[in-house]
């Protein structure tokens, strides 16, 4: 087993293995009880990790870079209610316009 990622936070690690999982990796989480062994072990080996295995490796760490990276594109407008969104967003988050749909 490799591990893949490592954060102080385990609500981070949590979306990151359910990154892993949705690309079909399948993962183990590992440490996510051992914050209260701080000072008796070094800070980074109590922090919440990710393990795959040896194989599923280097796709693991790019689906995960894919992830961390800003959503290209630019900022759009919604035509049903003009509201700006984010290029990330495919559905208005005020309205509920789908980007791309036609209105009947």
């Amino acid at each position: 087993m490799k591990r893949v990622y490592r954060a102080a936070s385990l609500l981070q690690v949590a979306h990151a293995r359910n990154v892993l999982i949705s690309a079909g990796i399948r993962c183990e989480l590992r440490n996510q009880y051992l914050a209260g062994a701080l000072g008796e072990l070094p800070m980074l080996e109590t922090w919440p990790q990710l393990y795959v295995e040896d194989g599923d490796e280097e796709y693991a760490l790019s689906v995960l870079k894919r992830a961390a990276s800003a959503p290209a594109g630019n900022p759009w407008i919604c035509e049903q209610c003009n509201e700006q969104l984010e290029p990330q967003f495919t559905c208005c988050w005020r309205c509920g316009y789908e980007r791309g749909s036609t209105l009947s």
